[in-house]
């Protein structure tokens, strides 16, 4: 059943209760619908719940010298130019 958006507001504690018995609540603006609320089922067992902190903990192994700064060398294999005719700030 369709719902403007000052009956929204105005009984939001019942439209949610409809979207959690598994009704679609819509909301609409004048006759336009703009809004949806439906329930959100649990995460079946065994799946991790929509966002897990920490989920990737132990799993990605960082190199401590990942963002140490790249020597010449490394820069021309990357196919920068040399940065040693460069004038430095503290010069």
């Amino acid at each position: 059943m369709p719902y403007t958006v000052h009956q929204a507001k105005t009984h939001f504690s019942r439209l949610l209760k409809e979207a959690e018995a598994g009704k679609e609540v819509v909301v609409t603006r004048g006759k336009k619908p703009v809004a949806k609320i439906v329930r959100i089922d649990p995460p079946v067992d065994g799946q991790p719940p929509f966002r897990l902190l920490g989920a990737f903990r132990g799993k990605i192994h960082w190199d401590d010298h990942a963002l140490d700064p790249m020597t010449d060398e490394e820069l021309v294999e990357y196919g920068f130019e040399s940065l040693s005719d460069c004038p430095r700030e503290s010069e």
